[in-house]
């Protein structure tokens, strides 16, 4: 799928580390629509019951549920017409009505990323992830964002549960072999590496940080 994101300039990152942190950030960003959203729909359509513990007013109404969801399409329609502008701001309108919208949050979560605004992605991140605790894509991109703003352990940590996730996915790997690279792990760093090789042969990012490290 066409991205939905324009490219946005990135920080110039002047350490060999942070080069490949730098292009995976840019490649979630620029490609959130590669992601499939509609997975992390609930497994039933239908209005989601507040936590047991929650008070009554925080049960969102099948109303709110079926607004929310319409906004969440326009917002998709509009970030990938490039206008994540006014996207954001469907998607923050989805978010009000249903907290419990996972499509939304991460959708914004992704365009967050991708203007630099790395502590409002990491908490939507977040949210979807607890949403959809079994996805591995709201970790990536959480993990994504705390590369960006120097929280490797926090990243390292929500790369080892995202490959276990989705084990098939390269880009978890390539980003996990980043994250243990910068934590000076080349052990890890190797094995992640090459798992992302095996995955995507061409993975030009996998390949030099497997050189770096000596896999």
């Amino acid at each position: 799928m066409a991205s939905p994101f324009p490219e946005r300039g990135l920080a110039r990152i002047r350490q060999i580390w942070q080069q490949p942190v730098a292009l995976a950030l840019i490649g979630i960003a620029l490609s959130g629509c590669s992601f499939d959203l509609g997975s992390l729909m609930p497994e039933k359509d239908k209005p989601q019951e507040a936590p047991k513990t929650a008070t009554a007013e925080s049960v969102v109404s099948a109303g709110n549920v079926s607004e929310a969801q319409t906004h969440t399409a326009k917002a998709q329609t509009l970030a990938k017409s490039g206008d994540t502008a006014a996207a954001l701001d469907e998607y923050s309108r989805a978010v009000a009505l249903d907290p419990y919208n996972a499509q939304a949050l991460y959708g914004r979560a992704l365009i967050y990323q991708g203007n630099n605004e790395h502590d409002s992605a990491i908490a939507d991140f977040g949210a979807a992830s607890g949403l959809n605790p079994q996805k591995a894509e709201p970790l990536l991109g959480r993990a994504i964002s705390y590369l960006a703003v120097g929280k490797v352990k926090e990243a390292a940590a929500d790369l080892d549960e995202a490959s276990q996730a989705d084990p098939h996915n390269a880009q978890v790997w390539t980003t996990r072999g980043q994250a243990y690279e910068r934590l000076g792990d080349k052990t890890k760093a190797a094995a992640s590496y090459n798992k992302a090789v095996t995955l995507r042969p061409r993975d030009d990012a996998a390949r030099s940080g497997l050189a770096r490290v000596g896999g």
